[in-house]
């Protein structure tokens, strides 16, 4: 007979593993490689570039003349008017805790601080969606006049939805789209229920009958329950 214990820890496990891959492209490392050259010159006004950062694909659009216009989440737009700050490269720890606090902006910076020391794809996205793009000249317009501060969320206003818009004329995230598609996925395994019940317990257990122990133990699983 096998032991419950393993059983729920060997399934937390395999949801963590699951969620791990939700934003599994790759990522770029904080500092390495930040001196890289890149073939500039291949660049067209209005292509899209893509990178892989930290735990995600970051996207711009090329405006040429060495600039990228992206969408990025920066938390010092959250925490001072000062320009000279927050136009200096965007590291992946106040990318981060932008995406957090939802303020961005869409910016421009140079090929090489753009790609953060990355591979660069060039309209990789016209081939895996499939659609019919704009000329570059009006992507590369498109995204000029979006230039400034705008609203920001992980699934409905990312830098892929931004040039998407841009390229396409139509907003849409992939990337967006498969997260939601593994959540989907964690919600309708029934075993998602039997382990957060059990957690919920373990919690009573650990700290006491109390309503903010109680009322997550029992609506949780019973959640998981109506929606699977």
């Amino acid at each position: 007979m096998k032991n419950p214990m393993l059983e729920v820890v060997s399934l937390l496990l395999e949801k963590l593993l699951l969620i791990s891959k939700l934003f599994s492209s790759g990522s770029a490392g904080e500092d390495n490689g930040r001196k890289r050259l890149y073939e500039i010159s291949s660049f067209l006004r209005g292509d899209v570039l893509e990178v892989p950062r930290t735990h995600l694909t970051h996207y711009g659009i090329y405006l040429g003349d060495n600039r990228v216009a992206h969408l990025m989440p920066d938390i010092l737009l959250a925490l001072t008017d000062d320009k000279g700050r927050t136009q200096k490269v965007v590291s992946n720890k106040r990318l981060i805790l932008g995406v957090i606090v939802k303020v961005a902006s869409i910016r421009v910076d140079t090929v090489e601080d753009f790609a953060y020391g990355a591979d660069i794809l060039v309209n990789h996205l016209d081939e895996s969606l499939k659609k019919k793009a704009l000329l570059n000249e009006e992507v590369a317009r498109r995204a000029e006049k979006l230039l400034g501060l705008t609203s920001y969320s992980l699934l409905w206003d990312n830098c892929e939805h931004f040039v998407t818009y841009c390229r396409y004329g139509t907003p849409i995230s992939p990337q967006a789209d498969k997260f939601c598609e593994n959540v989907k996925i964690i919600i309708r395994d029934q075993r998602s229920v039997l382990a957060s019940a059990l957690l919920g317990l373990a919690s009573i257990v650990c700290m006491g009958l109390a309503s903010y122990t109680t009322l997550p133990a029992i609506f949780i699983p019973f959640f998981l329950w109506m929606a699977g």
